[in-house]
């Protein structure tokens, strides 16, 4: 029997845990990563050391590998279009991939297809800010502001996002040179995600709708389910979801980002076509996890059941800090509580940096989120008892 190989781009955490997934089910995988050093290399048996961005490393890379996926969306669109007239599948392709790829087109693409997002334009220079934001003038901001600018590419993690407040603050995104993006500050009252994946013939599953706790412009800590959320209000996300996914032809792990508003509804933040932050809940919380499930869509084999083992399920993120043994504590974390899971990256410990991820789960909320702060501060370094 031939077991499929898949080319996973990109070596960090994400292509780290979808290689995990993949070995229960025996599936091979191949490696395009910048380093050896980058958290998928120091596990992956079949590691290519390479630039994505050049098509004939691609092209190198993609000899022998069944299917092509990524742990990032940076790879070039024209590339991507390349290999798929190689005749190698591209999983998700690149006409799904721009979406999450390039945000001006996202938006106008969601737009299109009546999906609800912030009010939005891509805007020209510091005036052209200016005149977005008036379009937004209230009584309590007369002249619009804060307005929110996104560059349409390349952003991540709070990096190229601004909230302004004036047109001198607008200068900044522009100094880059790439279109820039303008958005309404919306009024929202939390950060939640909908995660789901899709199949090459159309097999859909929805995880529960979730909570996403940003601190600084990083995601901090996900909750799952999404505490005290409208049960009309979570299916309404999760259908937008799945409709999102089956209009952009998305195949594998699509996760939207949502604002709740104060008035009840749902808007659309952001798109991401892999596995995401807010679904490491599923390593432990669910039955089959993101990462499963998206090693299932790409190679289209039938879909795993995405329902919670238990109630509720917690993921704090462990950044790095002043701490940079975190080894040592893990007789305390673990002693202290048996049920906790917790995930390292192999990453070199730097103050701010996404280190690794804890998840906890059981039936009361308020213990099994004491139970994940506590290990991710003990890591970190900022608790000490």
């Amino acid at each position: 029997m031939t077991f499929p190989v898949v080319g996973m781009v990109g070596g960090g955490q994400l292509a780290r845990m979808t290689h995990e997934a993949g070995i229960p089910l025996g599936i091979r995988f191949k490696l395009l990563s910048d380093t050896p050093q980058d958290s998928a290399a120091q596990v992956v048996g079949d590691v290519v050391i390479g630039d994505y961005r050049d098509l004939d490393t691609l092209r190198d890379f993609a000899r022998g590998c069944d299917v092509i996926t990524f742990d990032h969306e940076h790879v070039p669109t024209e590339h991507l279009r390349a290999l798929e007239a190689d005749g190698i599948p591209v999983r998700p392709g690149p006409d799904a991939l721009v979406h999450a790829q390039d945000k001006g087109v996202m938006r106008a693409r969601l737009t299109e297809i009546g999906v609800p997002c912030p009010r939005h334009r891509i805007v020209a220079d510091p005036a052209d800010v200016v005149a977005f934001a008036a379009q937004g003038a209230t009584a309590d901001s007369p002249d619009g502001f804060p307005v929110v600018l996104k560059t349409v590419r390349g952003g991540y993690d709070g990096k190229g996002v601004w909230v302004v407040r004036s047109a001198e603050e607008a200068a900044e995104p522009f100094r880059a040179g790439v279109p820039v993006l303008a958005e309404e500050k919306v009024d929202f009252v939390r950060e939640l995600a909908a995660n789901v994946v899709r199949s090459p013939h159309g097999q859909a599953v929805a995880y529960p709708v979730v909570e996403s706790r940003q601190v600084d412009g990083v995601c901090d800590t996900v909750i799952a389910p999404a505490p005290d959320l409208e049960p009309e209000l979570a299916l309404h996300a999760e259908e937008m979801a799945l409709r999102i996914a089956k209009e952009l032809e998305v195949v594998g792990h699509l996760a939207v980002e949502l604002f709740e508003t104060a008035d009840g509804r749902v808007l659309v933040n952001e798109l991401a076509m892999r596995p995401h932050n807010s679904g490491h809940w599923t390593q432990d919380g669910a039955i089959t996890s993101q990462f499963a499930n998206h090693v299932r869509a790409v190679l289209d084999l039938p879909l795993g059941d995405p329902r919670p083992r238990a109630p509720w399920t917690v993921m704090c993120n462990v950044l790095g800090g002043d701490y940079p043994d975190m080894y040592s504590a893990y007789l305390h974390c673990m002693a202290r509580d048996p049920g906790l899971k917790i995930h390292m990256y192999g990453k070199d410990v730097k103050p701010g940096r996404k280190v690794g991820h804890v998840n906890t789960y059981g039936d009361e909320l308020a213990d099994v989120l004491e139970r994940a702060r506590h290990a991710a501060g003990y890591l970190r370094g900022t608790i000490t008892e």
